[in-house]
């Protein structure tokens, strides 16, 4: 199969995944939503949750976690003291995107951060980029016509830059119907699938997806997630899912948790293992830290890093044995690493083993 990839882009993804060429990641990107989850444990306003509270939280998370990551996902407005606090085995990702979205337009358009750009951004430390987009297949074609486009501009920005693009795309429903329910689980992998097919065309310059688990574990028979008995899919369905979703995908890929509980993300990610899925490891923020928002809320930062230092590392090395059982390198995904060639910044071509030494 093969690849070329230029140099910045190959020593990029080497820095955000282990030996094994598996990314295990923190995501500690959160913004609006963290801040009203701070507010709501503290029991004031979110506008009374300070900037200094927000960095704060964020470098407790980085402090603790990335000694058990190979990198971590923050956002420059509130994240940059979490870069400095990490650990130096984690790389780096910065989101580039406005948090959340205008819900007075249709669609869920996205937007980028005013005073950022994908130089900036690699100037503050970023080892890829990273941005979040909503998105379905179920949309008005011209709705989702501006988003491509805004993703080939992303794409192309992270090219000439010479950074990894990593591209997250979470599905919704464009009538407004209830995301959680049996009816939209129903057509979840659809959506997942499609959305990996399209992202996975050349024109986007994604170097790694990251994508929703393409089933609603809470409507998989015999899952410990049911807890209704209502089931949209069988686990044998669910697992042919899994295979389907990974099939149409061209490039590496990896889960996120989508702030489900991290029992539930462990379940989910074995079942992608037990399916036999090639998926190259995780970006994995709320399922292991968010038990921490009420804590932080009521008593401080103190028992914030107390909790961290005991629930926090356990959930990250529990999620981590599961992703060392089941994920594989992203190199992969390309027929292994000696089917890759880099493009060096000197222009000489030459296959990963010796660009490694060079």
């Amino acid at each position: 199969m093969g690849i070329t990839i230029s140099e910045g882009k190959f020593k990029g993804l080497l820095k955000l995944s282990n030996s094994k060429g598996v990314i295990q990641a923190a995501a500690m990107d959160q913004r609006g939503s963290l801040q009203k989850a701070i507010a709501k444990a503290a029991g004031v306003s979110p506008d009374q949750v300070s900037v200094k509270q927000m960095e704060e939280f964020k470098v407790s998370v980085s402090k603790a976690l990335t000694p058990h990551a190979t990198a971590i996902l923050l956002d420059p407005e509130f994240g940059l003291p979490a870069v400095k606090a990490r650990s130096k085995n984690a790389g780096v990702l910065l989101a580039y995107e406005k948090t959340g979205y205008d819900a007075t337009l249709p669609g869920r358009l996205p937007d980028l951060l005013n005073h950022e750009s994908v130089a900036r951004l690699k100037a503050k430390g970023a080892d890829a980029i990273k941005i979040l987009l909503y998105y379905t297949p179920e949309e008005k074609p011209e709705i989702n016509d501006e988003k491509h486009a805004w993703v080939e501009r992303i794409g192309a920005e992270c090219t000439a830059h010479d950074i990894p693009f990593f591209l997250e795309f979470v599905g919704y429903d464009p009538k407004s119907g209830d995301e959680k329910g049996i009816e939209y689980a129903k057509r979840k992998p659809m959506i997942v699938k499609e959305s990996m097919r399209e992202f996975s065309k050349p024109q986007y310059q994604v170097d790694v997806l990251k994508v929703e688990i393409p089933v609603n574990m809470a409507f998989v028979e015999g899952s410990k997630a049911n807890k209704t008995g209502e089931i949209a899919y069988t686990r044998e369905e669910a697992k042919r899912l899994f295979r389907e979703a990974a099939k149409v995908a061209t490039k590496p890929f990896i889960y996120l948790s989508a702030g489900v509980d991290d029992d539930v993300f462990r379940e989910s990610l074995e079942l992608a293992a037990e399916a036999q899925t090639k998926w190259s490891g995780v970006l994995c923020g709320r399922a292991t830290w968010k038990e921490g928002i009420p804590v932080y809320g009521k008593q401080g930062v103190r028992a914030l890093d107390e909790w961290l230092r005991d629930r926090g590392v356990r959930n990250i090395k529990a999620l981590n044995e599961v992703i060392d059982r089941g994920a594989c390198a992203w190199w992969d995904v390309f027929g292994g690493r000696d089917q890759i060639q880099v493009v060096l910044q000197s222009g000489r071509t030459l296959n990963a083993e010796k660009a490694l030494r060079s």
